[in-house]
């Protein structure tokens, strides 16, 4: 007679299939030429993998495992890598269509066909659970085939700009970054990104060598972005700038590009609202806010702030916090048995120590200044190695009475922290939810289609829900920002295929640029 196991007894473990060192020799295995001869990953330059760099120690915030190094250029080294991206557009952009179309689809075909393996890295890399790695794969995939299928009426009377220079943050390697990089080499440009410094090197290594295999114009280096702007950001041999990160790193950008003839989009945070007003439809927000707790809230579209009407706030609080509480975080890839599944939970780590500490001084300045913590959740040890390095790890948290000289009442905390924030008139919830003077999605929800109408019309938002929560989208769906939030030209469907190809004389393109703006219709 077999002895039942209770929970405390059982030992979980990393599947055999997603140990990183059966990972990185498969990723050796596939694609040995990105690998220099003692294991280190190299610098995609010149057409061929070199450069090993100078190595930064890299980690994974899953536990502290080390991954490897990061293979850091000096400027001159990424000067050159850039120059010779530039002169592979001039053969490149002579390439005709339908043979791009063509190279284009077998680099998706060799991305689907690792798609397991890169969710893998994914999730070791930047923390995210294994089924939501697997939807970056499949959007990125998905994503480029939509454009495949639709380029020929996007560039009709239209010719590509030239070099686009990427440096975007780590959250979305592949979805955003290898999605955008496609694409415009697709619209008949050469492509050169930076790899996040915080985490995708080797997801991005994989997805872009399969991309060089195809005979894509595709370059990828590593370095300080502080260090190598001068080569990916101001070089007179980019055309166009794609960069999606901080408010800080943007301004500067936007700031030095203002005078130069310059393509560029620049997709920065702002802190995006949920508003509720005159409301019951309680099961379907409890819905949305479950699902809002995806990645831990590490996405330029998640919603950290919820401006609720004082008189539904009992209600609010019967919805939210049975949600908070369900909430499911821990190390993402362990198993009680080698054929199970890997688990299924919200969020796994954040992106690393730092961040974690970082919210805790904003939490903890909110604490001392009168706030008061809501929710705080807890660890569940059951859901991580015995003395594993739990230091990227954030519990759920939810904050109300958050003072107005606080930093987290005026920035995304991009974690798992809630800000709540109750009042009493109309005219106070559009100003709480204009907080951050432009974001990238927000939401109101009503049963009065007259208050939806009212305040979204006065809202500072790019896109916004109607008892529904925005994302960035898919496909022919457009992307960008109002305000603080977004510099440039606006993305998504046959935007991003403009913005990074060149019009009719005295063409006004779409977007948020320092002396107009110009706004399709997506709110």
């Amino acid at each position: 007679m077999e002895t039942a196991v209770s929970p405390s007894q059982t030992t979980k473990f990393i599947a055999s299939r997603a140990q990183w060192p059966t990972l990185f020799r498969q990723m050796q295995s596939l694609v040995p030429e990105a690998f220099s001869s003692d294991g280190h990953v190299l610098n995609l330059i010149d057409g061929t993998w070199s450069h090993p760099g100078h190595g930064r120690h890299y980690i994974s915030p899953v536990d502290g495992t080390t991954l490897g190094s990061m293979p850091y250029l000096d400027l001159e080294s990424a000067k050159h890598a850039v120059k010779f991206a530039a002169a592979e557009f001039e053969a490149w952009s002579k390439v005709d269509l339908d043979e791009r179309k063509r190279r284009v689809a077998d680099c998706v075909q060799r991305i689907k066909a690792q798609r397991e393996l890169i969710a893998l890295l994914l999730t070791w890399e930047i923390g995210k659970p294994y089924q939501q790695s697997l939807v970056s794969v499949d959007r990125c995939v998905s994503g480029v085939e939509w454009y495949i299928d639709n380029i020929e009426g996007m560039m009709d009377g239209r010719k590509p700009l030239g070099l686009i220079s990427n440096i975007a943050s780590w959250n979305y390697p592949l979805s955003v970054l290898v999605h955008a990089m496609l694409v415009q080499v697709l619209a008949g440009n050469a492509s050169i990104a930076k790899t996040p410094s915080d985490g995708g090197l080797y997801a991005l290594t994989v997805s872009l060598a399969l991309a060089r295999r195809s005979g894509l114009p595709v370059s990828l280096v590593s370095g300080s972005g502080g260090q190598l702007s001068e080569a990916l950001v101001r070089n007179p041999d980019v055309a166009c700038l794609s960069f999606v990160g901080g408010k800080t790193n943007g301004r500067d950008i936007a700031s030095s590009l203002y005078d130069r003839n310059k393509r560029y989009m620049l997709e920065m945070e702002g802190v995006n609202a949920y508003g509720i007003w005159e409301f019951s439809e309680w099961s379907k927000l409890a819905q949305q806010l479950k699902k809002g707790f995806e990645y831990g809230k590490q996405r330029c579209t998640a919603y950290a702030r919820f401006v609720i009407q004082r008189q539904l706030f009992p209600q609010f609080l019967d919805t939210y916090l049975p949600v908070l509480k369900s909430l499911r975080f821990g190390h993402p890839l362990l198993v009680e048995n080698d054929s199970d599944p890997l688990p299924a939970l919200d969020f796994g780590p954040l992106i690393n120590a730092k961040k974690v500490e970082e919210l805790r001084v904003m939490t903890s300045e909110v604490l001392g200044n009168g706030g008061v913590a809501l929710y705080e959740g807890d660890f569940d040890e059951s859901l991580f190695l015995p003395n594993q390095d739990e230091a990227a790890y954030c519990a759920p948290m939810s904050l109300i009475n958050v003072p107005r000289n606080a930093k987290l009442y005026h920035n995304e905390p991009f974690g798992p922290i809630d800000t709540l924030i109750v009042v009493d008139r109309i005219e106070e919830l559009i100003t709480e939810m204009n907080v951050s003077n432009g974001s990238l999605v927000s939401t109101v929800a009503s049963d009065d289609p007259a208050v939806i109408k009212r305040v979204s019309s006065e809202l500072r938002s790019f896109k916004v829900g109607a008892n529904a929560v925005r994302s960035r989208g898919d496909r022919d769906e457009v992307f960008g920002g109002i305000g603080q939030s977004w510099k440039g030209c606006f993305v998504g469907g046959k935007y991003l295929v403009q913005g990074v190809t060149e019009g009719p004389a005295g063409e006004q393109l779409f977007g948020n640029f320092p002396d107009h703006i110009r706004l399709p219709e997506v709110r």
